[in-house]
């Protein structure tokens, strides 16, 4: 188990790398988290939905994802109550403070139980997939909600698993947040604290080898590495906190593209891929002069769409979206954006909340109902001729049955990884006068650069931490 001093220190991406670490040994890995808060999420091959970073980590070990492999999401529906995802289905809504006060959860009146059904999941993986690569959740040091959790050293303790920690010394702070992050638990929990590793490393490595004894010293637990920062390599984040340090700015001489920052954002990877393209500057903004000044808008999906709609209309945001398009501007929906961009969107039974309908930006011929039934599915369509991949995860119909509607500089889909496939993002810049007279950059497929990435990830943290020590720690254990 890779776990943490806290949230966005680095757990995610070092599992994913341990996944095709192993896989590249000759073993069979599979990623799994217990529980996951994401907003963004994606959908399994069987049209179940778990959190991105374990469809990213399953990428890595070559094997499909699975629901097994995160059996409870939780989807931010307020600052106070999520969505549960349980085995890859909702089951409804829940106040934060009764699913952390262990109130349960019913189901057509049958109880459930979060940490038996995470447990089983487990199980069942393990019976398939040998190592199983857990990732803890936030810190594990949260001793307020010891008794409640199910994702980090009661599953560590279920599992029998060799925990790691990992702790951020770019945030500052990282003897303090190990050595409290171990002193904290039991001893019974201690115990399965085997290695330290040190991730986000700036500057120069010699300068760490004294700090490095000394964590060993005042902890009793190795250190097994020290992993430095990195630029080049690009592997897909779940995290909102990695949205913090997107790009915020207009810049000259490139095709800007304006991703419209909504409140309740999701799946913001769906947009790396053009992110990475050299025609493009791509940033993410709520100012309506940025909007007014980007060559094409994308609003992105969302998991309260009549919320952030209405949010849009009071901050000025959709008027200007509006005036761009008049002004020949192109704008892109996806998902819930798609919905925001027709003539209306219904919420007759508040599945979203208490806005029972508004008005759309009237941009697409749509109108849109939202139900209680999720659409979870990994899609194949065509555009410009050629094949493209995707996947749908949204509540809501539309009334039409074409998986992309197009009218005059407007593109609205339900296919999240829609900017992910060469013809898509072609076909979006020979829209913008910048890009009439240059010629498309060849692209590897989505799927090569991504296996690519993970080789890099993986040759990375081989080169930084023990690998031999972590095998022999597994060995002992069995």
């Amino acid at each position: 188990m890779f776990a943490g001093t806290g949230s966005d220190v680095g757990k995610s991406i070092v599992a994913a790398a341990f996944c095709r670490i192993f896989r590249q040994d000759g073993y069979s890995p599979a990623p799994f988290k217990a529980q996951n808060m994401a907003l963004n999420s994606y959908a399994t091959p069987e049209g179940l939905e778990i959190g991105r970073a374990q469809a990213v980590q399953a990428e890595a070990a070559g094997i499909p994802c699975h629901p097994d492999m995160n059996p409870l999401l939780l989807k931010p529906c307020s600052d106070h109550t999520s969505q549960v995802v349980l085995n890859g289905k909702p089951i409804g809504n829940k106040d934060a403070y009764d699913y952390w006060r262990g109130k349960g959860h019913e189901v057509r009146g049958e109880r459930i139980d979060f940490r038996q059904e995470v447990c089983a999941a487990f199980d069942r993986l393990a019976a398939k997939y040998n190592p199983i690569v857990l990732e803890g959740a936030g810190s594990i040091a949260e001793i307020n909600l010891k008794d409640r959790d199910l994702v980090n050293m009661s599953m560590a303790s279920h599992a029998k698993a060799d925990v790691m920690l990992v702790g951020d010394i770019d945030r500052g702070g990282v003897f303090a947040s190990v050595y409290g992050s171990i002193m904290l638990q039991t001893p019974g929990d201690r115990q399965l604290i085997k290695g330290i590793i040190i991730n986000k490393f700036r500057g120069d490595m010699r300068l760490f080898d004294e700090g490095r004894r000394m964590l060993e010293d005042i902890c009793g637990v190795p250190v097994l590495g020290v992993i430095p920062y990195y630029k080049d390599i690009h592997i897909d984040e779940e995290d909102s906190v990695s949205l913090e340090q997107k790009r915020r700015q207009w810049a000259e001489g490139k095709v800007n593209v304006a991703v419209v920052l909504l409140r309740h954002l999701s799946n913001f990877t769906d947009f790396d891929t053009l992110e990475r393209d050299p025609r493009v500057n791509l940033f993410y903004t709520n100012n309506v002069q940025d909007i007014l000044r980007a060559d094409i808008i994308i609003i992105p999906g969302t998991k309260s769409t009549l919320d952030d709609l209405m949010e849009l209309r009071r901050n000025g945001c959709g008027q200007a979206i509006l005036r761009a398009h008049r002004d020949g501007k192109t704008v892109v929906g996806i998902c819930g954006g798609y919905q925001m961009l027709g003539l209306s969107v219904d919420d007759p039974d508040y599945v979203e909340g208490d806005i029972a309908s508004l008005p759309g930006l009237g941009l697409l011929p749509i109108h849109t109902t939202m139900c209680s039934e999720k659409t979870t599915r990994q899609v194949t369509f065509m555009f410009e001729g050629q094949e493209c991949q995707g996947y749908e995860i949204h509540q809501g119909i539309s009334d039409t049955s074409e998986p992309i509607v197009q009218t005059d500089h407007c593109i609205g889909t339900y296919i999240h990884g829609f900017l992910d496939n060469p013809p898509v993002i072609n076909h979006l810049l020979s829209t913008c006068p910048l890009c009439c007279n240059t010629v498309a950059a060849p692209h590897q497929t989505h799927a090569d650069f991504k296996e690519e990435q993970y080789d890099k990830l993986a040759t990375h943290v081989r080169q930084y931490v023990d690998i031999d020590r972590i095998y022999q720690i597994l060995s002992d254990n069995d």
